[in-house]
């Protein structure tokens, strides 16, 4: 784990999704901590592409869409920026990431409370990676405490997924949009 001023140098980060802010336009304030962490990890040289990942049809929005739209705000060039819509969790996150865009080393940015969990899962689906803390603006002790005990309940899903191997849950075809990104 890491802060992002020390985060070692990796051609992907992945960006997990989480809720949108009311308007579904922008990203709420967790999701912009965590997009503007990896705005500064690429724009400092240490991160190629994006790969965001979350649920395109989720009940606060397209989360995918609005981490696009706010990461090319931030900077980041759009074609260094790729969408996965069927990141429906953390799980389906990282497999899909291996199995659908093959991403084989990678940085997970999301907040320190979910950090250990999304790394964990990833490196047992196979990524190498490693977790980057993303920024909290407007994180208040008490989001702090809610959000810890629920990714400690969140754990347990999270091991009986890893155990019996779950697929995704949706199954896409190999897509070469991070390949791409990276050659451009």
């Amino acid at each position: 784990m890491y802060d992002e001023a020390d985060a070692p140098a990796v051609d992907v980060v992945i960006v997990l999704g989480t809720a949108v802010a009311p308007d579904r336009r922008r990203p709420g304030d967790r999701l912009a901590g965590r997009l503007e962490t990896a705005a500064e990890l690429v724009t400092s040289g240490r991160a190629r592409v994006v790969l965001v990942s979350g649920d395109g049809g989720g009940t606060s929005g397209d989360e995918p869409a609005v981490m696009t739209s706010y990461l090319t705000e931030l900077g980041v060039d759009p074609r260094r920026v790729v969408a996965d819509p069927f990141g429906l969790d953390t799980y389906d996150s990282c497999a899909r990431a291996r199995e659908v865009y093959g991403v084989e080393r990678a940085l997970i940015v999301t907040q320190s409370y979910h950090l250990s969990r999304a790394v964990t899962l990833c490196r047992h689906l196979g990524l190498d990676a490693d977790g980057v803390t993303a920024r909290c603006t407007g994180c208040g002790p008490a989001l702090l405490v809610e959000k810890s005990v629920r990714d400690y309940f969140a754990s347990g899903k999270a091991a009986w997924d890893a155990f019996r191997r779950r697929p995704p849950a949706v199954h896409s075809p190999v897509n070469p949009a991070v390949q791409d990104a990276l050659k451009g």
